[in-house]
């Protein structure tokens, strides 16, 4: 444990870790809000299945850039870690942000869109659209980073919490008042998301500045700064380090970013495909607010590492967090609450109602899964092991393609294939981290020995 880590106390990881549960399961609750702007215009409720996989591409190449977070938690604590991460930021924004396009261009959009996705033409421009302007949206999440950041290092989750609510009354805003006024479409919904994130990053921004100007190491006027650089590494060392150190959680965010394309692709090919993704997507919208509240006890566990061999105190509050997390989707399995939500709010056809409610009602202790998993990951983060982290989202796709490959031919519902593999992947993710972090203690110490 690092001298100056926070110690752990049920009460300081609490008041750390909600406003990041908040954060986290308000992000992802932009979606579903705006589901009901999409699913109200011309093409009613499959529309958001298009609407959802031009996002989803978004997502998994927006994914390259989900170690940036976890790389600024671990090298922007001075000033100059700080400045070498806002390039690396700012450098990978650029190339991901034209990869975004690459997908939409003529003549691949039909490879993609049509072929892969085996949707019809109307619905196949919906998803090229999504994915083309949402590159505003994307730009807005790459530049929160940064201030985000600077946040979570001095401790402030709340400051970033605050910044998220407000994105979220602005999306809520939209998603009541456009229905009433006729602005409803996909295209409409994904104005609404977008402006909703730059609210959010304006705001994280003017949050941060004043602990930035209170950095470690930070020189003051131009010949200090030059006298200070003279003694560290070159700025292209220090980026090359902490690219080194994001690679291998790009490639791994990547690989776990592309598993609800992998399970949109298998469940397209089922019987009653319209409706299995009707059902997938609709009940992805409860459930991953709750998964994304868990995970982010991944930022918890970085910033309170053990602080003694086998402290596993913070592993008993994942599991009791994940459980509480789990109450919410559970409620959405309610006829009361489900009837309203998947039927009047969604707009979902009634033959389809009573297996979303069911669906939805599995996926009740999947928090507790992601929770145990997003505390092994921080483990491994907070010890510089990206590797170990890659390791398991590598280990989610396969299980998740092994999963979806094994139930298609046996004609299990499509519902019921995409349940299945989002419970096993992420329980071989956390195996995964566990194995590849023992391998590495093992390894110190047989070349500690050795040395000896």
């Amino acid at each position: 444990m690092a001298d100056d880590a926070p110690r752990f106390s049920v009460s300081r990881v609490t008041r750390f870790y909600v406003p990041l549960l908040l954060q986290g399961f308000s992000q992802s609750l932009s979606y579903p809000l705006v589901a009901g702007i999409v699913t109200h215009g011309a093409h009613g409720v499959n529309a958001l299945t298009a609407f959802s996989q031009g996002q989803m591409i978004m997502f998994m190449i927006g994914a390259l850039g989900g170690g940036l977070v976890t790389t600024g938690l671990v090298f922007a604590k001075t000033y100059f870690g700080y400045v070498t991460f806002k390039r690396l930021n700012a450098l990978m924004m650029a190339a991901l942000l034209a990869l975004q396009c690459v997908p939409a261009l003529p003549g691949l959009d039909d490879w993609v869109f049509g072929g892969f996705f085996h949707l019809p033409p109307d619905l196949a421009s919906v998803a090229r659209e999504t994915l083309l302007w949402g590159v505003f949206m994307n730009a807005g999440f790459f530049l929160r980073n940064v201030p985000m950041v600077v946040l979570f290092n001095n401790l402030e989750s709340g400051k970033s919490n605050n910044a998220t609510l407000a994105r979220i009354f602005v999306t809520l805003g939209f998603s009541v008042v456009f229905p009433r006024v006729g602005l409803v479409g996909p295209y409409w919904g994904l104005f609404a998301l977008t402006v909703g994130v730059w609210v959010e990053t304006l705001l994280t921004w003017l949050y941060a500045r004043p602990y930035v100007a209170l950095l470690p190491n930070r020189p003051d006027g131009a010949d200090a700064h030059r006298r200070h650089a003279a003694l560290l590494p070159s700025p292209a060392a220090l980026l090359a380090e902490q690219f080194n150190f994001t690679l291998p959680l790009a490639l791994g965010g990547f690989l776990l970013a592309s598993a609800p394309l992998v399970v949109a692709a298998f469940v397209a090919r089922t019987a009653h495909a319209a409706d299995m993704l009707a059902i997938h997507y609709v009940t992805l919208g409860v459930a991953n607010p709750v998964a994304f509240a868990a995970l982010k006890l991944q930022t918890v566990s970085v910033k309170f590492t053990p602080e003694y061999p086998g402290d596993r105190r913070l592993l008993a509050y994942a599991v009791i967090a994940g459980l509480c997390l789990g109450i919410i989707p559970f409620l959405f399995s309610t006829s009361l609450v489900g009837d309203w939500y998947f039927g009047t709010f969604q707009n979902v056809p009634a033959h389809i109602l009573p297996t979303a409610r069911l669906a939805i009602g599995l996926y009740s202790l999947i928090a507790v899964i992601h929770a145990v998993r997003a505390r092994i990951e921080g483990i491994a983060a907070a010890q510089k092991r990206p590797k170990a982290i890659m390791c398991g989202q590598i280990a989610y796709t396969l299980s998740l393609f092994a999963t979806l490959a094994l139930l298609l031919p046996l004609g299990v519902p499509g519902w019921a294939m995409a349940v299945t593999a989002i419970f096993v992947a992420p329980v071989c993710v956390t195996l995964a981290v566990y194995a590849a972090l023992a391998v590495s203690a093992r390894a110190e110490r047989a070349r500690a020995a050795a040395d000896r």
